[in-house]
């Protein structure tokens, strides 16, 4: 069984995220769905791991890509920022970004909400961890995601909270 950490939208503010290493340690894989605000070098560091990360619309000059594939124990899955796909009006672009691209899961931050959806029909997840800086959502917990795929790639998503 594999653990990836999945962050978004910590906007260089790395608090909270030391709380979240304090608390599941290490994890085999580190996912990061944009405004990073110059963090990379930091998670680079701090963290012990193949890791994934994204430019988001405000990572003007971070020279990550603005989408990366994963493939960890068979689970595929395509990691964006959201902005570029009207996430705030729904998923839909990123369920047929899935199915045009054959993964298993896209991965998107952006609305600093946490969001965890399924669609039977076509066998896709679709995750926003929220915001460990700055959450939207009601009561404004900080959030993040922890992922645990079995060997035989079934995925298992958990939105947690500080």
């Amino acid at each position: 069984m594999k653990k990836v950490l999945i962050v978004s939208d910590t906007h260089g503010d790395n608090r909270n995220f030391e709380a979240v290493l304090d608390k599941v340690g290490q994890p085999d894989f580190f996912i990061h769905c944009g405004d990073l605000e110059g963090s990379a070098y930091y998670y680079e560091h701090v963290l012990k791991c193949e890791k994934a990360m994204v430019s988001g619309n405000n990572d003007w000059t971070s020279g990550l890509r603005s989408m990366e594939y994963a493939e960890i124990n068979g689970f595929s899955m395509l990691i964006v920022h959201g902005h570029r796909y009207g996430v705030h009006y729904g998923t839909e672009a990123l369920k047929d970004l899935a199915v045009d691209n054959a993964v298993s899961a896209v991965l998107y931050g952006h609305t600093h909400v946490p969001d965890l959806e399924y669609d039977d029909e076509n066998d896709i997840w679709i995750a926003n961890p929220g915001s460990l800086s700055y959450p939207r959502q009601d009561g404004r917990r900080p959030s993040y995601i922890l992922l645990e795929i079995e060997d035989d790639g079934t995925p298992h998503f958990t939105i947690n909270y500080l």
